[in-house]
């Protein structure tokens, strides 16, 4: 407990400590022109006020991957605790604000562009194609799980030949609802659908998240817990090492390279940057603390991290359905059915908004305006036939893997380029700097241990090889930032 009580304290504490050194460090004007005013277009462009930002940028990044995450990444044991804290403090919240800042400056520019005007044109082209695919893949990981976890909910039988399972026909009706959803939350102006029941949506998750806190912390029937070293508890630990399955498995709880993705879509409806380090840190950290308190139940829940692990392995690593079973046993059925609504719409909410930003990212390649209608039916109707053929292609886990890697070096991509914007700035290279080198190497590693890709056995000369890219990476970011500093001089 005291561990859980911790961390928590020092991810509330950040915001207001470390939060703030980012904004003098990026020098945030209140005053400064944003564009939600200057292009306004009544789609993308829309001002809104603080709280309603808040409430949509934590839903679009609070998709599955703090409560479904969280909860596979506890296996690991209470190391995931400092792993949620540390990376959410220092790298997802600084990667989400600095992001985000450099969006807000470029008119609500989306990720792709951004990285082009730091990293160079071909990087440029890259994150094009990387970060439509990307968003694509949220998109189909974040339809599918929905309808899986109201089949946990309705026990239904299940439909053979659907690779997600659970289903009938009446659930396929649910999953076609939802697309429907996601194909008019796409299209339609911004305030029409997101910013106005995304508050309800909000709403849900922090009730989720306070309800399963007071469970843990007045019931008196679980116990977290403590950290005591950084021991391997996961079944199966040379399968699975800590660097660098851990800092993938728990992705949107500590650092998440989507949420760059979706911070151009609040940076088009800020009022004043004096909002960003709510919105944009704030939304991180309370992400974070989601992540932890379900990090924390899952540990408990089954009496430890050993009976985790065996639940795991008696549910198929199916994180809907241990998440149902938590929810009914810790608060029962009327309260349990809140909570996972609310685990619901983090999926639904971060799916919709992967869609958009899928549009926005398409749309700013080809320099396609979004005021008409017909414009953005042309860019969306491919997206979303993408998306259905990945989910009957794939089965879940395989789905989850490959979005968990390509996740995550999204975010070292991004991070090099919040390198280049402070180096530009010459201010507090740090920030990004040290992040940046951790998930090079997490990326870079995970390529050559992860039984999905190379698979060595030989874990010594992975993790060489994982620093060696991450040597080569460092060295062409030194050469590009001095070749930079010359053309600037």
């Amino acid at each position: 407990m005291i561990t859980f009580l911790v961390c928590l304290a020092l991810l509330v504490t950040a915001h207001f400590t470390y939060g703030r050194y980012l904004e003098r460090l990026v020098a945030v004007d209140p005053a400064a022109p944003t564009p939600s005013k200057r292009l306004y277009d009544g789609v993308d462009y829309v001002p809104l006020p603080r709280w309603r930002i808040f409430l949509i940028q934590l839903l679009n990044i609070a998709g599955l991957g703090p409560i479904f995450g969280a909860v596979l990444g506890a296996a690991y044991g209470p190391v995931a605790f400092l792993w949620i804290t540390l990376g959410g403090i220092f790298l997802g919240a600084a990667h989400d604000f600095v992001a985000g800042v450099i969006s807000l400056r470029q008119d609500g520019a989306s990720l792709p562009e951004s990285v082009g005007r730091y990293l160079g044109g071909g990087m440029k082209l890259v994150m094009r194609l990387f970060a439509a695919g990307l968003m694509i893949l949220v998109g189909a990981v974040f339809l599918s799980q929905p309808a899986a976890l109201v089949a946990a909910r309705l026990d239904v039988p299940a439909l053979e030949g659907i690779a997600f399972g659970n289903f009938s026909w009446l659930l396929l009706a649910v999953l076609g609802a939802i697309l429907i959803y996601y194909i008019a939350a796409t299209l339609l102006p911004v305030d029409k659908i997101i910013g106005r029941i995304y508050p309800l949506f909000g709403f849900a998750l922090v009730f989720m998240a306070l309800a399963i806190l007071a469970v843990l912390l007045f019931s008196g029937r679980y116990t977290i817990p403590e950290f005591t070293s950084f021991r391997n508890c996961i079944a199966d630990a040379r399968a699975f090492p800590i660097v660098p399955m851990l800092f993938t498995t728990i992705a949107c709880g500590a650092i998440s390279g989507f949420h760059a993705t979706q911070s151009p879509l609040m940076a088009r409806c800020i009022e004043s940057e004096g909002a960003s380090r709510t919105v944009f840190y704030g939304a991180m950290i309370a992400e974070s603390i989601i992540a932890l308190i379900w990090a924390a139940i899952a540990m408990a829940f089954w009496g430890n991290v050993g009976g985790l692990n065996g639940a795991i392995a008696a549910y198929g690593g199916q994180a809907a359905v241990m998440i149902d079973a938590i929810a009914n046993e810790t608060l029962g059925p009327v309260l349990a059915s809140v909570v996972i609504f609310g685990v619901v719409a983090c999926a639904v909410t971060s799916g919709d908004t992967a869609f958009r930003s899928a549009r926005l990212i398409v749309a700013d390649f080809l320099g396609v305006g979004q005021r008409s209608l017909r414009r953005r039916i042309y860019i969306s109707v491919p997206l979303f036939a993408l998306g259905l053929v990945i989910i009957f292609a794939l089965p879940f886990q395989a789905m989850w893997s490959y979005f968990a890697w390509m996740n995550q070096t999204l975010a070292a991509i991004t991070l090099w380029m919040i390198v280049a914007y402070l180096r530009r700035r010459g201010r507090g290279v740090w920030v990004g700097l040290v992040p940046a080198l951790i998930m090079t190497y997490v990326c870079s590693s995970y390529v050559f241990v992860s039984p999905l890709m190379f698979g060595m056995q030989n874990r010594t000369a992975a993790y060489w090889l994982g620093g060696a890219v991450t040597l080569v990476i460092l060295l062409l970011m030194i050469f590009k930032l001095r070749r930079d500093a010359k053309g600037h001089a």
